[in-house]
């Protein structure tokens, strides 16, 4: 039986999935499998990994051609997924894989755990000053007007027992998938743990993020509407 499944969502990763994929084994029991569910990436992404696969059994590999976006990805991952836990983190060394065993220890006794920068311990370094600052308001904003139980709203980075999502099924285009998904865990009685841990600089390529003032307000937009749909109109 998979005991743990870890899935990679990515686009344009060529240069970091290979050794996040190493490193991440290192930290996986051996009956575990690592899904990359690459958006048939213009740098070959998927060409590296599935050359990879072919020398370890663990690694799977999801093309996919003509579907896009960062929810649908991780949702199509869990489908395919065998684990009892299972995880997913960005792809850019920003998470530190070296959680993964924190995360799957606290998942003992509880159902949910959540790696944080937003408590004691825990560090935002991964994006620019105003990225930085941005998330801070989201994650502040969410967690007066949602719950205060729960401090980092736009994670990412997360450990679950499969029947969570069975009954949570992800929705949305980018990261608010992750504010919908923690507040309805919370409300629903889920045992959530936040493990502290410090975000860093990706170490190479472009930031799927935003660039600029823009496109930090247009996706912030859509976390906005998710904070006030859940927190006033129907869930």
């Amino acid at each position: 039986m998979v005991s743990v499944s870890v899935i990679l969502p990515t686009y344009n990763e060529a240069d970091n999935i290979i050794p996040l994929i190493e490193e991440i084994l290192t930290y996986i029991p051996l009956e575990s499998e690592i899904i990359v569910v690459d958006d048939d990436s213009p740098d070959r992404t998927w060409e590296a990994v599935e050359a990879f696969g072919q020398k370890e059994s663990r690694v799977r590999l999801l093309r996919r051609i003509g579907r896009k976006g960062l929810t649908s990805a991780l949702q199509e991952g869990i489908n395919w997924s065998k684990g009892r836990y299972i995880f997913w983190m960005d792809c850019d060394f920003s998470m530190p894989p070296d959680k993964i065993p924190v995360l799957l220890q606290a998942l003992e006794d509880h159902d949910i755990a959540m790696a944080s920068r937003y408590i004691s311990g825990g560090e935002e370094k991964g994006h620019s000053p105003l990225g930085s600052f941005l998330s801070r308001v989201i994650c502040s904003l969410a967690s007066r007007v949602l719950s205060p139980a729960i401090k980092d709203y736009t994670s990412g980075y997360i450990g679950l027992r499969r029947e969570v999502l069975q009954t949570l099924p992800l929705r949305g285009d980018y990261g608010e998938y992750f504010i919908e998904l923690i507040y309805k865990a919370y409300q629903r009685g889920y045992r959530i743990k936040e493990i502290p841990y410090r975000c860093l600089p990706r170490r190479s390529g472009e930031s799927k993020t935003a660039t600029d003032l823009w496109g930090y307000l247009k996706k912030g937009r859509k976390y906005l509407a998710t904070i006030v749909r859940l927190r006033f109109g129907s869930v």
